[in-house]
């Protein structure tokens, strides 16, 4: 199995949070994998800005998660380590990027956010991370 770690970005700006269409219409945080020489924290507020055309600023970490997925383009099975970083936003502008496959992308009220986030550990890490958010702000 391939493992993969990376980092990403719950980004909030005021009541919203961002969220990103993929390829297969799954509703997702913006992520990237770190590669040797880079940092967590850089990699998550690249991935931001590259793949949704956010400029925003890390305020907290928000925790890890995993997945595992059956990789048709590598033949065989991939698991992403994920290292999460609570965000804000300078702006609600969002744009979202077609070279990284993403279709649609914008900040959506948390409400809206649970009944769209395709992952039930996305669910739980966005409630965790709005909590924290309304804290640190």
């Amino acid at each position: 199995m391939l493992v993969r770690n990376c980092s990403g970005g719950v980004v909030f700006y005021e009541d919203s949070v961002l969220l990103l269409k993929n390829e297969k219409d799954e509703w997702c945080f913006p992520k990237g994998v770190i590669r040797s020489v880079e940092k967590p924290d850089d990699v998550a507020l690249e991935r931001v800005s590259y793949e949704a055309g956010v400029n925003a600023r890390i305020l907290s970490p928000a925790g890890r998660t995993n997945y595992e997925f059956y990789s048709i383009t590598r033949q065989r099975p991939v698991c992403n380590k994920i290292v999460w970083y609570i965000m804000h936003a300078e702006s609600p502008n969002v744009t979202p990027n077609p070279s990284q496959n993403f279709s649609d992308g914008k900040f959506f009220p948390i409400k809206d956010a649970l009944e769209k986030v395709t992952y039930s550990q996305d669910k739980s890490l966005l409630m965790m991370s709005y909590q924290r958010y309304k804290e640190l702000v």
